[in-house]
Order: structure tokens, then sequence, then C-alpha cells
């Protein structure tokens, strides 16, 4: 189906020439686009795409993706709960699907990357890739990128709390998989006048490669009297960096409550100030806020290298806010790293593999994997 659905979209973008659209904006600013439209019509949405992800100034390097089928709440909000679900367990538990010979890039993960310059002991991820439970590449290959090859860890059938964990990370997994793949159509023929390489063609790359990797996220609430303020650093849960990836989709996080009675319940954010924040181009600081109906993609270094530094990452970062029931709330989120097999070239000079050894070197270290 991958294949089927990027040459299509190719196809069709290379032989129909629909009119332009008019650019549509979020509230705050960020280019919002029909999904309809993305599917049908693709080559219309050029100055969309431009205007995300370009280089002026203003640009974000984000798109939203509204006018999604609506199975996409549903899996959405299944997904999420789970995360929470799985992030309360014993720690014993969790910790029976870490794998630290992938450097925790399959299974749980829980302060074992650097941010800030320190364990990040704020967030948990469980990381999986939704479209290939085992990978087919050589012996060779998987012993030196454990972190991309390795198997699938799923939670046991019978693990009480998160029944159904596999099945509702793969259908959300696979359903931003999909958007992205027609979102890669559409950028295309932007991306071509940027590219080191002509040759190369984003949805191909995304929908051949074997590395795609998915981030379940588990932002624990506070602990208690560390409650941030309002003039908290604004990275203060997640500091600022760049995806490593060609583009990642990022679902609208949601937040839960768990009351005295152990119920959880969907909360609004905790602060006005709570979320995801992005660096223009020009340097700006922007609160960008996903609808919860929608979806979001952003631009990673690795198009950043392909396009020699004329498509640039995003920077971006997650703040707590300030609130006086900030520690009972947790934040949870999925994001889908869509990216290269490691053998492709990015730059004369360095391929994805050898590019990514690089960025796991930094975020992780025996230190920190060993505790």
């Amino acid at each position: 189906m991958a294949r089927h659905l990027s040459r299509s979209a190719i196809n069709y973008a290379t032989h129909v020439a629909p009119r332009p659209q008019s650019i549509s904006y979020t509230k705050e600013g960020a280019v919002t686009v029909s999904y309809p439209t993305l599917a049908s019509e693709p080559l219309s949405l050029g100055a969309s795409i431009e205007e995300a992800f370009g280089s002026h100034p203003k640009s974000l390097g984000i798109i939203i993706v509204r006018d999604l089928p609506p199975q996409y709440q549903t899996y959405r909000e299944r997904l999420l709960k789970l995360a929470h679900s799985f992030a309360t367990l014993p720690e014993p538990t969790r910790e029976k699907y870490a794998d630290p010979t992938s450097k925790y890039s399959f299974g749980w993960s829980h302060g074992k990357e650097i941010m800030n310059g320190k364990p990040d002991l704020l967030k948990g991820s469980y990381y999986a890739n939704p479209v290939a439970d085992r990978p087919t590449v050589s012996s060779t290959l998987r012993a030196m990128y454990p972190e991309y090859y390795g198997n699938n860890i799923w939670p046991e059938k019978g693990e009480k709390g998160i029944e159904g964990f596999e099945e509702a990370f793969k259908d959300l997994g696979g359903f931003v998989l999909k958007v992205g793949y027609a979102l890669a159509a559409a950028c295309q023929p932007f991306a071509l006048s940027h590219l080191r390489d002509t040759s190369v063609s984003l949805p191909d790359i995304i929908a051949n490669s074997q590395t795609t990797k998915a981030r379940l996220l588990h932002y624990f609430p506070p602990a208690p009297g560390t409650t941030p303020k309002e003039d908290e650093p604004v990275d203060s849960w997640c500091g600022f960096h760049l995806d490593h990836s060609i583009l990642t989709g990022l679902c609208s996080a949601m937040f839960l409550e768990q009351g005295a009675n152990g119920a959880v319940k969907i909360v609004a954010s905790p602060s006005p100030s709570s979320g995801l924040y992005i660096r223009t181009r020009g340097g700006d600081l922007t609160k960008v806020t996903i609808p919860p109906d929608c979806l979001a993609f952003q631009t990673g270094e690795a198009l950043q290298l392909a396009t020699g530094g004329k498509l640039r990452a995003t920077p971006h970062c997650v703040r707590v806010g300030g609130s006086a029931n900030a520690e009972s709330i947790s934040r949870e989120t999925f994001a889908l790293f869509m990216q290269p097999e490691v053998n492709q070239q990015l730059s004369p000079s360095q391929t994805f593999g050898e590019f990514s050894k690089r960025v796991f070197d930094e975020h992780y270290n025996e230190d920190s994997m060993s505790k």
C-alpha cells in the first residue's frame, strides 16, 4: 500500500495541474491544508507548502492537516489513554519492555535520553516501527544499526490495564504515515528545487524505508513542590531540539488527570502557556497549537542536510506552564518520524546512517543508559 500511495500521488502530480488554493492559517499563524485536497490535488498546495517549509523569516517549518477521516480521533484518543496507562504501571513491569541493546530505541525508555545536559526524567517514551515488526535487512545492517533495525517489543497480551496496546499503536501509526505519504508527494515539486540530488523522491524515500519510527510520549506530572512558575524556562519539559527525520508527524497532545479514586479523565491544558513552541526561520519564538482533530508535520534535520541547508529543520520544545493543579495532570502525545534508509546519501560526505549515529551519540551515553 505504501508504494502504491506514493507512486499514484506522484503520477497525479505529474499529469494534473489543478488550480492553486489560497493559503489558510490557524489563529497562531501556522499554515493549514485540507486532507481531501492534499490527497486529490497535491499540486494546488504549492504555495502553502512553500509558506510553511520555506526559508522566509516568518516560516514556522510546520503545517497543520485538517479535515481528516473521522477514525483518526478514535485512534488518537485510544492510544494516548494507553500511554498514560502504561506509564503508570509499576516500574519493574515497564522495564520488562526496555531494550538497552537498541539504545532504548525500541520499547520503553525513561531517563536514558540526555536533554539540557542531563538525563531526561520528565517524560517516558514507547518506541516502535508501526509498519514492520522485524525489518527485512541483512544481519550486518541489523548489527550496525540496532536503533532502526531491531525488533518491535510489545506488551504481553495479558498485561492488565493496557489491553490492545499493539493494535492501537499500529492503527494510529499507520494512519499518520498514510497522511505523511500524501504530504511528501505534495512537497516533492517544492523540495526538488532545493535537493542536492534531483533523483531523490521524498515519497519514495518514506514509502520504501524500514527505519520509520513512532514515539508514544508520556510527560509525567511535576513532582510535589516542583510545580513550574509562569516565568520558568520555555523548554522546561522538553529542551529545544531538531528531529533527525525527513518529516515528523505530530498528534495534538492530550492532558489527563487522575483522581483520588484512580479514574482518569481528559482535561484542558493546565496553563495557557503549556504546549509546543517553535522558533521561526527568523528566530522568533511562537507557540503552536495542534487542534485535536488535526495532524501536524514539521521538517527534520535529514531534509536540511539533503537540501544543503536550504530547507531547515524546525527547532522546537515543550513547556509545562504554571498551574495550581499541574501536579495531577500528565501530557500524552505521539510522534512519527519518517526517515530514509541508513544508506541514503544526504550529502556528498554523509549517509543518513552516519548522520544518525552522531545524533544518538549526542543524546545517549553509557552513563545514562546504565541507570
